[in-house]
């Protein structure tokens, strides 16, 4: 499973990118974790707010940080 946090590296993007990390360990998952900082990378994908959610190369979420409950279930799938 591939996870990618996209976001300039503002405190939010930076949250995120932190809950993923924790929500895959809790999970036991083997996930790669990546952050995507490159603005003109974000926008060709699609992204007009951040932080953004890819997971697997799917856009699951953007422009806000999810709950807890809701990330576990956007990882779950």
């Amino acid at each position: 499973m591939k996870i990618e946090v996209l976001g300039t590296g503002c405190f939010t993007c930076l949250m995120l990118e932190a809950m993923v990390k924790e929500t895959a360990a809790r999970l036991g998952l083997n996930a790669e974790v990546s952050h995507v900082y490159d603005i003109e990378e974000i926008i060709e994908r699609g992204v007009m707010m951040t932080p953004a959610l890819a997971i697997d190369g799917k856009l699951k979420i953007s422009g806000k940080l999810p709950s807890k409950s809701e990330l576990e279930r956007l990882i779950k799938g």
